[in-house]
């Protein structure tokens, strides 16, 4: 397949995305979904907990960002709309997911609209730097760490991604406090989450009184010392945004390990198996895969490819990037089916629950349509033919000594 080829698959995905979304707030005005139950956005199956609100809105901006928003007008309204929705939980102190909501999602992307049309709306900052303020209250000064949301003495592995929260907010206002907090967490959730080989366990627990880390432990994978694929996109994506915030080179350096560990040990489609150490047979075999996990990995690999430049390796990582795209935009993932309310099939919320297994995910949806975004932005960048196949590490180094 060709560059040019890519560019116009990727077009035909964010249309279908454009249509999808459509569908969803119209079918369902006012509706924040997490996952599909046989591909219907509204059901009555449990959410386990509250941290995709930002998504929604975000895949409006995300439209709007792309330049090939089918209506403008219509989508900035839309995206306004929901961002407002959600603006409440800037004072949510029960969760450590507010990055996800207000940096990846909402209110960031609302205000950098305003600095793009030249009318920067600062209110609209304030909500994300809010929001960054009530995040730093969950940090703890005996273990250095972002409580996560199952307790105080929980780490999870995503709170790499809501990091950048605190740091942005950092750069934003000069408060060295939300700096520290940001750096101190990372470097322990790479400390006590990140293995040698990139490899992540999801979840830490701590002794609150002395900071001790006690042991790993698992709520969606399938073992402690397994690695939940999820959790690999996460540490993939949220070390190399912690390094473009931090220029802390350790950042950098986990972000690219478990990058290598993702291009070893993934299949050749570069859809992930949803644990990597899942059994072969059963009900959680390792057949079942994570589309969500792939869109999340994406992500990473152009941001690794942007932050490494002119590095050669660069070339291997935006290579496999290219290729998941081109796999998430085609059958069986991409959902032409209309019946079906989603974008992409394949991914999983919580796999021992039974919720959200092999269905549409909203942080899929999101990262899909970010993945696009940040596809076309590389494409227009280069004219060589696009990947057919995910970069494995042997093409990486090839591709790497033939720049």
């Amino acid at each position: 397949m060709t560059a040019t080829e890519l560019v116009q698959q990727i077009r035909n995905a964010m249309a279908l995305a454009q249509n999808r979304v459509r569908n969803l707030v119209e079918t369902y005005p006012g509706l924040y979904p997490l996952f599909t139950l046989s591909g219907r956005w509204k059901h009555n199956r449990p959410h386990w907990t509250n941290w995709c609100d930002g998504f929604l809105p975000g895949m409006m901006w995300l439209f709007l960002e792309s330049g090939l928003a089918d209506d403008p007008a219509y989508w900035r309204a839309k995206a306004e709309e929901y961002s407002r929705g959600v603006e409440s939980r800037k004072n949510d102190r029960d969760v450590h997911t507010l990055g996800f909501i207000f940096y990846h999602g909402s209110h960031k992307r609302w205000y950098e609209a305003t600095l793009m049309e030249g009318k920067p709306d600062t209110a609209l900052r304030e909500v994300a730097l809010h929001a960054a303020r009530v995040l730093s209250q969950r940090f703890s000064e005996e273990g250095k760490y972002l409580r996560g949301f199952l307790g105080n003495d929980s780490l999870l592995i995503d709170s790499a991604m809501n990091v950048p929260l605190l740091l942005y907010a950092a750069a934003e206002t000069g408060d060295e406090k939300l700096r520290r907090i940001g750096i101190e967490s990372a470097l322990t959730t790479r400390k006590f989450l990140v293995r040698g080989d990139g490899s992540v366990a999801q979840q830490a627990l701590f002794d609150t009184r002395t900071g001790e880390c006690l042991r790993h432990t698992t709520e969606q994978g399938f073992r402690a010392d397994s690695t939940w694929s999820r959790g690999l996109a996460w540490s993939m994506y949220g070390f190399v945004d912690c390094y473009e915030w931090s220029k802390e080179p350790r950042f950098l350096e986990t972000a690219e390990a478990s990058a290598r560990f993702f291009i070893e040990r993934t299949p050749p489609n570069g859809i992930p198996p949803w644990d990597y150490d899942a059994p072969p047979t059963g009900l959680v075999a390792r057949t079942y895969t994570d589309s969500s996990a792939a869109a999340i990995a994406a992500c990473a690999f152009f941001l690794l490819a942007r932050v490494l430049g002119d590095a050669p390796r660069a070339v291997g990582y935006r290579n496999a990037a290219l290729s998941i795209v081109n796999t998430l935009t085609r059958p069986p993932f991409l959902v032409e089916d209309p019946e079906w309310q989603g974008i992409l099939r394949g991914g999983i919320y919580h796999i021992h629950k039974d919720l959200g297994v092999n269905e549409s995910v909203m942080w899929g949806e999101f990262y899909f349509v970010e993945a696009l975004n940040m596809a076309l932005s590389a494409l227009a960048r280069i004219t060589v033919p696009a990947p057919a196949a995910p970069a494995t590490q042997q093409s990486m180094e090839k591709s790497a000594a033939s720049v």
